[in-house]
């Protein structure tokens, strides 16, 4: 019988076809490698949990802060005029001030003890947490003037899931995670807690859960951010602990929160929601604020009048700056450019404007009563996930 020979181009073809279908038999519980008899068992791809379904993409998977660098306005925003945003709790009133000038140019008056000034989702909007007057009033950052107030029961602080779908109200005083429509701020699910005094957060890198402090017993929740519902509880390890400011680190592995009563930063992987460990910064810790270069921290010591600063890369602080005269510094944010951190004086009713580079006071501004959590707007990145601030 005649032998046909296969041109070398169809054999070589041929071949790669057989290699396909035999590593396609293998059973289910066999590599390629495996089932063609080969040494070794392939390594496993570990897959990678998805994110939060909706939440835009992060723009460097190493650094959650990536989109704030400065300057980097989103053309949302980029024609808003550069305003500080001052809510004093006792004045029920909003001060705005002309960070150029470091003066006050408007007062804007709101409702009973507003808490927060908080940008929304979209950045299009700012609302003033009035706490005890159960209502949010919306600033038009664009104007400068304030809309008509809507109907929200004990808004003490307010946060956006990173997919934009729901407004979280932390309802304080209620015991309760409030899930609303970001837009009308309907309610869709409350979410009942059993610790007291929900009011700051900070959502994971992927967007799935936030983790959440709860001031007057001492704990934290992890909150499942689909779900909607509370999947971790811990009671922090220090006597009369009451946590404040969350904030999670650029690579998005460590969870930092204030603890005014501590007198420092916890630290814990929100992934593992271990007992976290103190890091002491100063008394009174309470707000956290990450710079514009991703690499530091600027950690506001209420009870003494100082700013820790903590470098990420070196993990560790790495200065301390002291207000001259004392103060308060409270709640605050970064300006656009990243060269001055604000924060508000709580208890002295002033605002302080501070050089990031050396600590130095820039200015000390005359405010209403109790003033808090002061949003410096517009700010770098793409959306808001709430607070007086945090842009991804």
């Amino acid at each position: 019988m005649k032998t046909t020979r296969l041109p070398r181009k169809a054999a070589v073809l041929l071949a790669g076809l057989v290699l396909a279908a035999l590593a396609g038999c293998g059973s289910a519980d066999k590599g390629p490698a495996e089932a063609l008899g080969t040494k070794g068992p392939a390594k496993p791809v570990k897959a990678v949990p998805p994110g939060l379904a909706g939440m835009p993409p992060l723009l460097d998977p190493k650094d959650v802060y990536a989109a704030d660098r400065p300057n980097q306005l989103s053309p949302v925003v980029k024609d808003f005029p550069s305003r500080v945003y001052v809510p004093n709790t006792s004045s029920n009133t909003v001060s705005v001030i002309d960070p150029a000038t470091y003066k006050v140019i408007d007062t804007i008056p709101v409702g009973v003890q507003p808490q927060h000034v908080v940008p929304s989702w979209d950045m299009k909007t700012l609302w003033v947490n009035n706490n005890r007057g159960h209502t949010l009033t919306p600033i038009n950052p664009a104007t400068g003037e304030a809309g008509e107030p809507v109907e929200v029961h004990d808004p003490y602080n307010l946060y956006f899931t990173p997919n934009g779908k729901y407004a979280v109200v932390m309802a304080s005083m209620d015991k309760e995670l409030v899930f609303r429509d970001p837009h009308t701020m309907d309610r869709v699910k409350s979410v009942p807690v059993s610790c007291f005094g929900v009011n700051h957060a900070d959502f994971s890198a992927d967007g799935r859960y936030f983790i959440v402090s709860c001031e007057f017993s001492g704990e934290l929740l992890k909150v499942d951010t689909e779900k909607m519902e509370v999947i971790g509880q811990q009671k922090l390890p220090f006597e009369g602990a009451m946590p404040q400011d969350v904030k999670v680190s650029p690579d998005g592995k460590t969870f930092y929160v204030a603890d005014m009563m501590a007198d420092g930063m916890w630290v814990l992987s929100g992934d593992a929601f271990e007992t976290p460990k103190l890091l002491p910064t100063g008394k009174g810790c309470h707000g956290l604020y990450v710079s514009r270069d991703s690499k530091e921290m600027y950690v506001s010591n209420r009870g003494e009048g100082s700013i820790s600063v903590f470098d990420f890369p070196r993990n560790k602080l790495t200065k301390k700056w002291e207000l001259p005269d004392g103060g308060s510094p409270d709640m605050g944010g970064v300006s656009a450019d990243g060269k001055v951190l604000w924060l508000s004086g709580r208890y002295n009713s002033e605002v302080y404007a501070i050089d990031t580079v050396t600590g130095k006071q820039l200015a000390r501004i005359p405010v209403g009563s109790g003033p808090h959590g002061l949003a410096v707007y517009p700010q770098p990145g793409r959306y808001s996930l709430g607070h007086t601030g945090i842009f991804r």
